[in-house]
């Protein structure tokens, strides 16, 4: 997994709209980028709509927040309307920016290992550097946590 200090990698995603786009497109300005493993699932759902709820705040300081899963643009559009989600998502379909992030991680459930996202969340300064990474997220007042840590820079 990345690290605080280490600059993020050039990779592309889509927006739910399937429109291309690389985190140096928003360059100079400060970045929280989430990785969460599944749209329209309970603990990912929530931790959307905890990032929406605080949105203004994050935008009040000049933050854009955004949440990453190998979710089809599609799907990541059906999720920010039924939900109303005011954070950008973006899809990583191929899974180039997991893998370079380090959150693409072998997982196991009731015996079984599989690959999956683990759900993080990293703190990019203006320049591109990694300035706070949270790893194994726990969702529960994690968004809270991150907009204090967002507005202690």
């Amino acid at each position: 997994m990345l690290n605080e200090g280490d600059t993020i990698p050039a990779a592309a995603l889509e927006d739910s709209s399937g429109k291309p786009f690389t985190l140096a497109d928003f360059g100079g300005k400060p970045l929280v980028v989430y990785f969460y493993p599944k749209a329209d699932t309970p603990g990912c759902t929530s931790e959307a709509q905890a990032f929406t709820a605080l949105a203004d705040a994050f935008a009040a300081v000049g933050v854009t927040i955004i949440g990453v899963s190998k979710d089809k643009p599609a799907k990541l559009k059906k999720f920010a309307d039924k939900y109303g989600l005011k954070v950008l998502l973006a899809s990583d379909e191929q899974g180039g920016v997991c893998e370079a992030f380090g959150t693409w991680v072998e997982k196991s459930m009731y015996g079984r290992s599989y690959m999956g996202i683990e759900r993080a969340t990293f703190l990019i300064g203006p320049d591109g550097t990694i300035i706070r990474v949270w790893p194994k997220v726990k969702v529960k007042g994690h968004a809270e946590e991150v907009l204090a840590a967002v507005q202690a820079l």
